[in-house]
Formats: C-alpha cells, structure tokens, sequence
C-alpha cells in the first residue's frame, strides 16, 4: 500500500535469513522484481533452499498495525521469548556458487523446483534480463499441465485472480514472439486467453497483433467459457472484449455492444468504450465525428494507447488540425519522452508537411526507444495514413521502412510490402497496399492477384471494396 519497496526488501532479507523459509524468500523475490533487481531475485529463486520446516522467531500478535501492545497491568508482565532456533544454514562456496554437504542434500530443493509461481517468476526474471532460451526452458514450450485433470478452460480460479497456468501459457507466448515463432505465439496467446478470460494481455496481444483474420477472431472470443469461469461477470467481460475486435464485419452486433455497455452497465464515459466508439467511425472514414470522440478520450485521461493512434491518424486527415497535431506533439515529448508515442506523434507531424527525411528520423528514434512497444505503431501505420486506410494499429516492422513509397521509388513498394505481409500473415492490408500499388503501375494481372487475396482474408474492409471496383472498371 505504502509502496516502499526498498524497506520492505532491506527488512525481508533479514528475515529470510532467520527463517530460511521459501515463502519468506518467494516474497522477497517479489520485491526484488518490483524494484527491478531482476538477477537478484532469478538467483534467490534459484538456489537450494532447506525443505526442513522452517522454525520462525517467536513475536507478539500484531495489533493493528502497531508494534506495542494495549494490554495493562499484569497483562504487560510476560515472560521473553525463548531464544531462536535457526534451521541450518547452506553454507556458500567459492564463486557465490551453494555448496550443499552430502548429508543435507536430501534435504534441501530450490524454489522453482517447489512451486508453480517461483517457476514463473524466475522466468519473468529471464525475460526481462534477454534471456529467451534459459527462460523457454524454464517455463517449457509447450504447457504441462494441459492433460492434467485439474486444468482446462471449464475450470474456474478458486482465489478469483488469474491463474498461474495461463499467465505462464501468455508469457510463453511473449517469448515464442522474441523467437520469432508467430504460430506458437499465436497457439499460447490462445490458450492463455481460454484457459482464463480475465487474463486480458494475451487478449491484447491476439487483438492488437492481428494474430487471427477477423472470422477467426470473432469465433473464438464469442466462443470462450464466460459462464464457466466467471458466472456473475460473463456476459459482460464478453461484451468488453467483444467491443475491442476489428469493426470491418458484424456491424449490427458491435452497434449492440457499444449500446449495451453504455445503457447496462454505466460505461458511457469510459475510455475504452468511447475508444470502441472512435475506432468504429475511424473504419468508416469519419474523421472529424472520430476527433471529436477521441478528443473526449485525451479529456478524462492525458494518454490512452489504443486512442492515440486514432487521435494523431485524424490530425494526419484533417488538414485544418495540422496545427493542433504539432503542439499535441511537443507536449507529448514534453511530458514522456520515453513514450514512443510520443516520437511517433512528431513522425507524423512532418509527415504532413511531406517532410520524408524529418519523419524517418523521428520514427527511427522512436522505434529504437522502445523496440517492443514501437512494434505497436508500425509501417503499416504510415501506409494507411498515405493511403488513406481506415484501421486500427497494427504489429510489424519499423515505421521509418515505408517512406521510400512517397520519395518516387514506387517500384520498390511491392517487395516492401510482401516482406511486412509475412509478419503479419492474418492482415489482409499488406495484400491489400500491393494491389493498389500495382494498379499505379498498371499492372492489372498482379492487381487482381493481390486484390482477390486480400479480399479472402478480409472481404469488409470499404477500402478494399473500392479498390476492386476500379480494377473492375478498368476491365471495362
């Protein structure tokens, strides 16, 4: 509550070193981790532990958070504790390395090797120190305990939290996708997301990475086991979820939705709900009643990542707001310069004024800021802003690689686009940009190719539609 994580591991440590207790050490690894001591915490996990029961300092009950009693008189007059047994202690040998005697060692475990959320702490800890192999091979490659009895998707949480198995299957997923191994990333994602409903980042990494077209999308998060895992709330974390899915298809459904939540459960002010809102008339090339709706957004809160992008792509349009898109901009940097965002914001800015060198310098710098979360505004982004393409962002290459498109090296944007297509092989819009590209160069034959492809993949998108029907009225 008090936050100060600093206090808690300086007097945690003291105590593991009393007890010599696994929970006592899990708990400090935790806050190892909250303070970004991230090998620190991976090495307490690791080493053995004694598996004796521990033997804890004796110590008055507490007392509402004060450390004197309120007892009176004679109350007052008890006998000291006894002295402190410690468990034995695992002696360390050169290198930092333990050093377990043989008569101890059947005695003695490590913490992953005891628990289930030490294993995927550790893991975490790996990850954010760029350690994917040792990680993978800490969590696995493939879920354990997916033919055990006591798990599956009809299996609710008993603690109400998110269980450990789909947060290990999500954080499988983040490191197939530092492997480069999409489909596997794609299967844990999906898995994680079953296996929990509440577990909403790997919702987030399914949705905002486009991993599935949207008929796939669509199926599967209607078809999760709401009633089974959380009864009292399923119809509403459906109706959430369902409001955050593409809106090129099921109009009539997402209409219903957005009114159900508005109307049902008071959400008429939330920004992801309004957000839902903007992406939907986003998709339908409405861009000043968009600005407005995420202007509301940027009014409640300073930044909202999935509102962002719409706010800056409608600056991008509204030619009268290119003003107002460049202090948008200097004040993002001013206040997160860390934020890639906000680099992206400026990106844009001098994408407007047809200033290609500025605006890949500051995609660039944006990009390397933050690789993982610049992922989320990509390429694909600056090829719907020149092409005037209504979508949400997507998950690709680096931004900067598409400018040449604008710098009259048109014949160089075909192989560009095939490249990013294979890194987003569930988003008709690569398909969809060579297809438009090769009606520029009038080539028909390899139009209609790209066209008819990405019209397979996703057959609502306005734009797409259009562009079919100029192929056809070239056909005569």
């Amino acid at each position: 509550m008090q936050h100060l994580y600093e206090t808690a591991a300086f007097w945690g440590d003291k105590i593991v070193s009393w007890t010599n207790d696994p929970n006592d050490a899990f708990w400090l690894a935790q806050t190892y981790f909250m303070t970004h001591q991230y090998s620190r915490a991976e090495r307490l996990l690791t080493r053995p532990f004694s598996t004796a029961p521990p033997k804890r300092p004796l110590s008055p009950p507490p007392t509402n958070g004060h450390l004197f009693s309120s007892a009176k008189g004679k109350e007052r007059e008890q006998d000291p504790p006894p002295p402190l047994t410690l468990s034995p202690r695992l002696p360390m040998g050169p290198g930092a390395m333990v050093e377990v005697p043989e008569e101890m060692q059947e005695r003695v475990s490590r913490l992953v090797d005891m628990s289930v959320a030490c294993r995927y702490l550790a893991a975490q800890c790996q990850v954010r120190q760029g350690n994917w192999a040792e990680a993978t091979e800490m969590l696995g490659e493939a879920n354990p305990f997916r033919d055990s009895g006591r798990s599956g998707p009809s299996i609710p949480n008993v603690d109400g939290g998110i269980k450990v198995e789909a947060s290990m299957c999500h954080l499988r997923g983040i490191l197939m996708l530092k492997l480069n191994r999409g489909d596997q990333a794609k299967e844990c994602f999906m898995e994680a997301l079953a296996l929990d409903v509440k577990c909403y980042d790997a919702f987030e990494q399914l949705v905002t990475g486009e991993m599935m077209t949207p008929d796939e999308e669509w199926e599967f998060v209607q078809g999760l086991s709401y009633k089974q895992q959380t009864p009292q709330d399923a119809e509403f974390v459906q109706l959430i979820y369902t409001s955050r899915l593409r809106k090129y298809k099921h109009a009539a459904e997402h209409a219903l939705t957005r009114q159900r939540l508005v109307d049902e459960y008071g959400l008429g002010d939330n920004p992801d709900v309004l957000c839902s809102f903007a992406d939907a008339l986003y998709a339908n090339f409405r861009w000043a009643d968009c600005f407005v709706i995420t202007s509301r957004i940027l009014g409640l809160v300073s930044i909202h990542n999935s509102t962002m992008p719409l706010h800056i792509a409608c600056m991008f349009h509204l030619s009268h707001l290119h003003s107002k898109l460049f202090i948008l901009a200097h004040e993002m940097v001013d206040q997160e310069p860390e934020n890639p965002m906000s680099w992206y914001a400026v990106g844009v800015w001098y994408l407007s004024g047809g200033k290609w060198t500025q605006a890949r310098q500051y995609f660039r710098s944006g990009f390397f800021l933050d690789e993982p979360a610049f992922f989320l505004v990509d390429a694909i982004v600056i090829a719907k802003l020149l092409l005037w393409t209504p979508d949400s962002v997507l998950r690709g290459s680096p931004l900067h690689i598409l400018l040449p498109l604008k710098e009259n090296t048109i014949m160089q944007s075909p192989p560009i686009l095939l490249a990013l297509g294979c890194s987003l092989g569930t988003s008709h819009l690569p398909l969809m940009f060579v297809g438009m590209e090769n009606i520029m160069l009038s080539n028909h034959v390899l139009a209609d190719e790209a066209l008819n492809a990405a019209n397979s993949m996703c057959d609502g998108d306005p734009l797409l539609v259009n562009e079919m029907g100029v192929m056809a009225y070239n056909h005569g």
